[in-house]
């Protein structure tokens, strides 16, 4: 992938989905795996009494409560929060001056490589071997920052992805209670699907979003903001 390409996330770890495959996030499904589950069914009252009298036998068990089951596109839901894509927006533009760095240092080796090129016919052989080992000192030390910058982007990505990612896990279990589910599945996973059929109605991914929203305060950032922070944000790659 060319150095200027935009920052991606983290390696990951098995991240999300629910953005392009909606963050690629190439981002690997977070440690932090939401899924509630509250008691579902009532445990069987134990027996009383050793005699066999059929009026001394235990009473029938209560038959299980129904489980109220809801569905969430968990990395959608932290991705699409107003919080996550302010801050996405300004670790963007923490990294622009190293990406322009990369490009620019890119830009030199190309230019140095079509030098060579050209002038290979007038130079001499301790002249080409010169221009040819300043070449590859050049894409060693573009190898080097666009690593680096990487590796220090996916850092603050996944920092920022797990900070959202608890609060809105909060907001989640909160909703979750007052609405009377017993089990909230992720259902964000096309890589590793757990939900294969779920009704739309079940979806809570969008009233989690609103939910938090109301909760932080934060509006929503200006239009050219929005849809930058989804799980599919490339990071420079080394030059080959």
């Amino acid at each position: 992938m060319s150095p200027t390409a935009t920052l991606r996330p983290r390696r990951e770890q098995q991240r999300h989905a629910g953005t392009s495959k909606e963050l690629p996030i190439h981002m690997k499904r977070l440690p932090f795996f939401v899924s509630l589950l509250l008691a579902a069914s009532v445990i069987p009252a134990a027996a009383q009494g050793t005699s066999s009298s059929p009026a001394q036998r235990p009473a029938a068990s209560a038959a299980p409560s129904s489980a109220k089951v809801a569905v969430i596109a968990f990395q959608a839901a932290v991705t699409q929060t107003n919080e996550f894509q302010r801050d996405f927006a300004d670790l963007q533009k923490k990294y622009d001056p190293r990406r322009q760095q990369i490009k620019s240092l890119s830009d030199e080796i190309d230019n140095l490589t079509k030098q060579l090129q050209a002038d290979d016919a007038k130079l001499t052989e301790d002249q080409r071997v010169a221009q040819s080992r300043t070449i590859d000192e050049k894409k060693k030390q573009l190898d080097r920052d666009t690593q680096d910058a990487q590796s220090d982007f996916q850092g603050d990505m996944q920092e920022l992805m797990n900070k959202v990612a608890n609060k809105v896990g909060a907001v989640m279990t909160d909703y979750a209670e007052k609405h009377g589910y017993t089990l909230v599945l992720d259902g964000g996973d096309q890589q590793n699907p757990t939900v294969l059929y779920a009704a739309d109605a079940t979806n809570i991914t969008k009233a989690i979003i609103e939910a938090y929203n109301l909760k932080a305060g934060i509006p929503a950032p200006p239009a050219a903001q929005q849809g930058a922070g989804g799980p599919g944000v490339d990071a420079p790659q080394p030059q080959k």
